[in-house]
């Protein structure tokens, strides 16, 4: 007889896990400390958009969402620059025009609780945990004033950054955790379209108003808005602490980011409306316990959102936990019997783990390149170094960029891969102009040679797809 799962969250990737685990003969019931989204207007001023990319759809398909959900996507195939002087800039993703998905986090998580009770799931909302008892799996909530207990058999948290599985491991001997608050914060605000209700910037690109310190973004939504959200440090010269009154916010607007302003006809109530809200990132080791339970997603591995991997990384957690399900090897008893979760839960921890850390640092270093690199000129002609290097060596050149959005390369061997192709490129750009040098006679051997030489470094690392 299957195991009874209980899961913690009924978000993005507890309901993804849900429809897995059911489609797979599993009773599951979620446990949710919101009410029903899909009931209340509770989304409000936490709309920020998810960038969908290679490993995020894969998961979907699992969930049979992909054909429903790419109606709602929006691709983006580049990073579209809004520069301080008014100038503009594009710069493509990817060598081959593939593209990352603008998608709705409320339009997603309601298809994907709404799948997960089709597919036999019971959600249940309005309870809180307060604590786990990890050892014995009892739960501990609070529903309508009451506090109810619950024994769990098989427990999953998908409760997110401050997961109350998470923290309930942290009272126990041997488990390491932390979590790092970034001194930025970020607001949400929004571009309207025009009279016509068409998108008023380019829609098929991620938009970036990159000033070094701060920043703002703005993705497209399929009602003909952009959702802007804008980084700052919460404190300091230019800071959240400094934009006090009306006049200080257009003061900075006018100044800073002027074209977006005449766009944005509710800047201020959007500003004084909307909350400033924080960027953690968060580790924990072991990410399970025994046969019992076991830490998902935004539970096991908060990142800040600038690589736009926080829901794909998730995502993928559940689809290495459907392909582990899934071998037959990882059974009790002859043929496909009862899953050993003891032995699953292991290598799920032992495979996921490095990548979790390696998809944090991602984050955070993307966090330099998209508020203050992207608007160096030589930062933008290593990118199209990389953009050429990658036609004319498929094989041999693929940008760490492409690793973590197009396929599904383990985090931690792109992340790996940096130091090799920092090498590479400064190597390219220390011997002149590439794409004139390109035209010198001669030249097309010594970079045959380089490439093939960083080829043959990075071929030392696992470049097993884990979500195969």
């Amino acid at each position: 007889m299957s195991r009874q799962v209980t899961i913690l969250g009924a978000g993005l990737v507890g309901s993804l896990l849900a429809i897995i685990l059911r489609k797979r003969g599993y009773e599951v019931t979620i446990y949710e400390r919101r009410p029903d989204m899909r009931n209340a207007n509770i989304a409000a001023g936490r709309s920020i958009n998810l960038a969908m990319s290679a490993r995020g759809w894969k998961a979907l398909e699992l969930a049979g969402l992909k054909e429903e959900m790419e109606e709602l996507a929006i691709p983006m195939y580049g990073r579209f620059l809004h520069m301080a002087d008014g100038s503009t800039a594009s710069q493509p993703y990817s060598k081959n025009n593939e593209a990352i998905y603008s998608v709705s986090r409320g339009d997603l998580n309601k298809k994907l609780m709404t799948m997960a009770e089709k597919n036999g799931a019971t959600i249940l909302f309005d309870h809180r945990c307060t604590n786990v008892d990890v050892a014995n799996n009892k739960l501990h909530f609070q529903h309508e004033g009451k506090e109810i207990d619950v024994q769990a058999d098989l427990l999953f948290g998908a409760d997110g950054a401050f997961s109350a599985l998470r923290k309930s491991y942290t009272n126990m001997d041997l488990v390491n955790a932390s979590q790092n608050y970034l001194e930025y914060g970020y607001k949400e605000l929004a571009i309207l379209p025009n009279e016509k209700g068409e998108w008023v910037m380019e829609k098929n690109f991620l938009h970036i108003w990159p000033r070094g310190k701060y920043m703002m973004i703005a993705l497209p939504n399929t009602d003909g808005t952009f959702t802007c959200t804008m980084f700052m440090p919460f404190e300091g010269e230019v800071s959240f602490s400094k934009l006090n009154t009306e006049a200080d916010v257009t003061a900075l607007f006018d100044k800073q980011f002027a074209d977006a302003k005449v766009l944005m006809p509710d800047l201020l109530k959007d500003f004084f409306n909307n909350p400033t809200s924080s960027l953690i990132t968060t580790h924990i080791f072991p990410w399970h316990y025994k046969n019992k339970s076991a830490l998902i997603g935004d539970a096991a591995h908060a990142i800040v959102p600038f690589y736009g991997q926080g829901m794909n990384a998730g995502f993928e957690d559940c689809t290495i936990l459907a392909n582990l399900l899934d071998d037959t090897s990882l059974s009790l008893g002859e043929g496909r019997g009862e899953a050993d979760w003891d032995t699953i839960l292991k290598e799920y921890e032992k495979r996921r783990k490095p990548n979790g850390d390696a998809v944090a640092q991602l984050a955070l270093n993307n966090f330099t390149e998209m508020r203050d690199k992207v608007a160096d000129p030589m930062f933008l002609e290593r990118k199209k170094i990389e953009k050429e290097l990658g036609k004319r060596y498929p094989e041999q050149f693929v940008s760490v960029y492409e690793m973590v959005s197009f396929s599904h390369t383990p985090y931690n061997t792109a992340m790996q891969c940096i130091q090799a192709q920092d090498q590479l490129l400064q190597q390219i750009m220390g011997d002149g102009d590439f794409f004139a040098q390109m035209l010198a006679e001669g030249y097309t051997d010594r970079l045959d040679k380089w490439v093939t030489d960083y080829h043959n470094a990075v071929q030392q690392l696992d470049f097993g797809n884990e979500a195969r």
